[in-house]
């Protein structure tokens, strides 16, 4: 609800609402609350109702730093590491988001991608790595998606994740990495721009 949208920054979460919407009993719903909490997606108050946590433009820039060189550095490893079995489910998930964006299933190409990222840093075969990525994606998944919403910028993340794919069928890691570093790069500064234009907007106003 709140990566995709549903839930807009600064809502109230009324736990009582939450509780008949979801089904659930209000104590599994708090400790639903604290693991969102944790991964930046709620904001958890003393006293007072959580809310869904705002997208801070400076936070978010550290955050795509971050895992821009964990997945630049992930994908250098993985056209070394990769196996064949892995190559192949890449590129099943690569024909897959082709195919979804051909059809506007803007959801379902999300899941599929976050798939896609995971299983490149994991092709680096560092467990370390991998867990340090995978918090890091969660705290991203929301800004991640909301970049897809710009213009052209889904077509062109599809486009960008092909030329990842070949670099790392052919081996060529360095090529990888530097596809990585303009990706994510990419998608911050698409989420900066999306974040500044309300605020640019009240500051002509004052």
């Amino acid at each position: 609800m709140i990566v995709y949208g549903e839930l807009a920054p600064a809502t109230r979460l009324i736990e009582p609402e939450l509780s008949e919407k979801l089904g659930i009993s209000r104590t599994p719903l708090r400790e639903a609350l604290k693991l969102l909490a944790a991964e930046g997606l709620v904001m958890l108050r003393p006293n007072r109702n959580a809310i869904v946590a705002p997208l801070d433009p400076t936070e978010l820039t550290h955050l795509f730093e971050a895992e821009g060189c964990i997945e630049s550095f992930a994908a250098h490893a993985a056209a070394e590491r990769m196996t064949a079995a892995d190559l192949r489910r890449l590129h099943g998930f690569q024909t897959r988001i082709e195919a979804l964006q051909g059809a506007g299933a803007l959801e379902e190409y999300f899941a599929i991608n976050q798939k896609i990222h995971r299983l490149i840093v994991a092709g680096a075969k560092n467990p370390a790595l991998a867990e340090a990525h995978d918090r890091l994606l969660g705290r991203l998944a929301r800004a991640r998606y909301f970049a897809l919403g710009a213009q052209g910028r889904w077509k062109e993340s599809v486009l960008e994740h092909r030329e990842i794919l070949t670099a790392l069928e052919a081996r060529d890691g360095a090529t990888a990495q530097r596809l990585f570093v303009q990706h994510v790069g990419r998608t911050g500064e698409v989420v900066a721009a999306a974040c500044a234009s309300p605020r640019a907007a009240r500051e002509e106003e004052g």
